[in-house]
């Protein structure tokens, strides 16, 4: 999901030499990512009134601005500081608008999250169901995708970000606990108990893989 550690890296050099156009290629590339991000976490009623592209321009805008700061002295890599300044205006926007004009937004109808990509999606749902008991079908994949995303809805606000962050932008656990603040120990505790009550969740009869998590 993210762009290539070498390519950014070599776009962070260019910018830090002040070569022309380095900081607005090394922005864009990470305008599409960034959408998901935020996309996956804004608040289905809240995204009837703000548009995730428009959070994502706010936080280029920023990274923009402190981009010498960070550059100086760039404490984790460059894609982890983009989604922690994505995951500030994400708590600014819900705060916005879900708790100054709650009962407003609350009246309306909600929208559906937008979906994972088929891989990362397929990708959990074998880790989670013995696959290979279920006929391999376009109908029955899209019918598992659509359980993963309403199972995934009910789990806690901590257990849904470490399963986006694993699976949907596939940092390691190295990069989850540097996000997160966590040890890797920790992250990666958190991590198996959030794929545990995922698979409660998913799997109510009892359904099993081999390879328990």
């Amino acid at each position: 999901m993210w762009p290539n550690r070498e390519e950014t890296d070599r776009l962070l050099d260019e910018a830090r030499a002040g070569a022309p156009g380095a900081v607005d290629k090394l922005l864009g590339e990470f305008r599409d990512p960034l959408r998901q991000v935020v996309g996956l976490r804004l608040d289905p009623a809240v995204a009837r009134r703000v548009d995730a592209s428009d959070i994502v321009q706010d936080v280029l805008i920023e990274a923009n601005q402190r981009l010498t700061e960070y550059l100086k002295k760039p404490d984790m890599p460059f894609h982890l500081w983009l989604r922690h300044l994505a995951q500030d205006r994400i708590i600014d926007t819900h705060r916005r608008h879900r708790l100054a004009q709650r009962r407003s937004v609350d009246r309306e109808q909600p929208i559906a999250r937008p979906a994972w990509n088929d891989e990362s999606s397929v990708s959990l749902v074998a880790q989670l169901i013995d696959t290979e008991r279920t006929p391999t079908s376009e109908a029955i994949r899209l019918e598992l995708q659509r359980r993963l995303a309403t199972a995934i809805d009910k789990l806690s606000e901590d257990d849904r970000e470490i399963v986006l962050m694993r699976h949907h932008e596939a940092l390691s656990n190295q990069e989850v606990a540097h996000a997160l603040q966590l040890t890797e120990a920790a992250a990666s505790m958190r991590y198996l108990r959030a794929l545990r009550r995922l698979r409660t969740v998913l799997v109510p009869d009892g359904q099993e893989r081999p390879d328990d998590v």
